[in-house]
């Protein structure tokens, strides 16, 4: 992939999604659109935003009994999606379905640990040990269950990459340098992921609410 990219385009209206994503479709590499842009837009707003040109990445997080998340994930099919996610604490069985129901080409990847928690939270839900520690033991679980990656934040990329050296690995919550941390707790800068082994590189906000976001776009382009 030339430019590793993916614009996380979570707009609540289509037109100005579609404005912004016109201004900057040169700097970056493929568009991905989560459930707030699909709650937002449903089947028509992909269909709009594929017909921009670029490779797309449905964000959808699927997690449910493996027959209900393979019925989804062929579903989705007519999107044509470069990517989906599904949720590796749904289990191996779920993920197994999934990935024998995705179309061919289509890269289905498992969410581990999101980004916006830290040792704490996983405590409080039960799961016990580091941030790293759990996304490493669901890493595994995709690795045997067929999957073709996971994603996870750039701060445990580089661990799994040397467990999974032929893994596509996806990060999100990344931050250029002097930028906020919003709700994001295990956050890095794109050139540091890209460094530690991200195939991907999912950034919304450093972009889409920059005051000139073609310049954000090109800077972090530009440290690539």
């Amino acid at each position: 992939m030339s430019n590793p990219v993916y614009l996380a385009l979570d707009i609540p209206q289509l037109e100005p999604a579609k404005a912004l994503l016109a201004k900057v479709k040169s700097h970056i590499g493929g568009v991905k659109l989560g459930l707030e842009f699909f709650c937002a837009h449903g089947s028509h707003g992909v269909h709009e935003i594929a017909h921009l040109g670029l490779p797309i990445f449905l964000d959808l997080k699927f997690h449910d009994i493996p027959n209900t998340v393979a019925a989804a994930m062929q579903a989705i099919h007519v999107y044509e999606p470069a990517i989906v996610t599904v949720h590796a604490s749904g289990g191996r069985a779920m993920m197994e379905d999934a990935k024998a129901a995705a179309a061919d080409g289509c890269k289905v990847v498992a969410v581990t640990t999101l980004t916006s928690l830290d040792a704490n939270d996983l405590t409080a839900t039960g799961v016990y040990g580091s941030a790293e520690t759990q996304v490493m033991r669901l890493a595994e679980l995709a690795h045997a269950a067929g999957l073709d990656g996971v994603v996870c934040s750039g701060q445990e990329v580089g661990f799994v990459k040397k467990a999974w050296k032929d893994g596509y690995f996806v990060v999100p919550g990344l931050r250029p340098t002097g930028g906020g941390t919003g709700d994001q707790k295990r956050v890095v800068t794109p050139r540091q992921a890209r460094d530690n082994g991200a195939s991907v590189l999912v950034i919304g906000r450093p972009i889409s609410r920059a005051e000139d976001p073609e310049a954000a776009a090109r800077a972090i382009e530009a440290t690539l």
